[in-house]
């Protein structure tokens, strides 16, 4: 039985992607096969489509790197024909077969089973991005923060990890400060939470190793000098979590903010977060976040619709989450 893909390609130096026709013999090894509902774009995403940076390691490969659907044959322990699941990160889209596809074959140990209160299209609408969300601010509750130490700021406010975000720390009872370039689009940012809104370029260029305390804790998704900014006006004993690199991978700033401030910097990893993490982020989203703010971060597309999207993605013209239906 065949099922639709869309599948990357390489010539040369330039990588393409188009929707085709697979079958399960074309799926890769693994313990777990799953009927896929929905997968989304992420920024990651927007790189292995583009080629503007070696995500995708062989060719050719279904890309997406994460979905969400329902077990068609299990044979690995505690995931049985029926279950709702969740995939985040691991290999996919890099060196397995992804979740822009309506079929997947994939280890178990990389399966997180949905939450109750969440559909598949909600799973979806958080994805990667509002998971590395949620790691951040249990990143920031494990460096000692609360909402009564002060703002956190949230960089890239108006992308996906962004917006959850919010979201997530607004309900919390978070002071929210949102960082953007788009500043059209306050009311989006203030109905997801956001308390105070500044211009992202305000910190997007090269500052002070450390300045004026602003805020006790950061959520940043864009590194470079935003990231080098973001450290420098944080408060003494601060946390900064790092989980992004949308202006870039280097971070052009000073030990200064660590030794006169003790500022923490923690770094983000979702693509190989242990199970355990991932159970703790998955039951906390379950517990904080609106599921009707999560609706106002969402758009749905289908699978052919994905190349555009990466497009206007890299123009910064894609607001909160974009959920891709693989079935319509």
């Amino acid at each position: 039985m065949t099922f639709k893909a869309l599948l990357a390609t390489k010539t040369g130096e330039k990588i393409s992607a188009g929707v085709v026709d697979l079958n399960e013999d074309d799926l890769m090894p693994g313990d777990v096969t799953v009927r896929v509902d929905y997968s989304t774009v992420n920024y990651k995403d927007a790189l292995a489509l583009s080629g503007y940076a070696e995500v995708i390691r062989q060719f050719p490969l279904i890309t997406g790197i994460d979905f969400a659907g329902t077990v068609e044959a299990s044979s690995y322990p505690g995931i049985a024909v029926g279950d709702r699941v969740v995939a985040n990160g691991w290999g996919l889209s890099q060196t397995h077969h992804g979740g822009f596809a309506q079929k997947a074959r994939v280890n178990g140990e990389w399966l997180v089973k949905i939450p109750d209160v969440f559909s598949t299209r909600d799973a979806m609408a958080i994805g990667t991005a509002g998971y590395t969300a949620m790691l951040s601010v249990l990143a920031l509750e494990h460096g000692g923060l609360t909402p009564p130490r002060g703002d956190i700021l949230v960089t890239g406010a108006n992308g996906g990890v962004g917006s959850i975000a919010i979201a997530l720390l607004s309900g919390l009872g978070y002071r929210v400060v949102a960082s953007t370039g788009r500043l059209d689009e306050g009311d989006y940012l203030r109905s997801l939470g956001a308390s105070e809104i500044i211009d992202r370029s305000t910190l997007s260029e090269a500052g002070a190793p450390i300045a004026s305390e602003r805020w006790a804790g950061a959520v940043d998704s864009v590194g470079s000098h935003t990231l080098a900014n973001v450290l420098a006006q944080t408060q003494y004993r601060g946390v900064v979590t790092a989980c992004g690199l949308a202006q870039g991978v280097d971070l052009p700033a000073s030990v200064l903010p660590f030794i006169l401030r003790n500022v923490t910097l923690a770094g983000i990893d979702s693509v190989n977060a242990p199970h355990g993490a991932r159970i703790e982020a998955w039951s906390r989203l379950a517990r904080d976040l609106d599921l009707g703010k999560l609706a106002r971060t969402t758009q749905v597309i289908g699978l052919t619709d994905v190349p555009a999207v990466v497009g206007r993605m890299f123009g910064g013209r894609v607001q909160g989450r974009t959920v891709v239906d693989v079935n319509a």
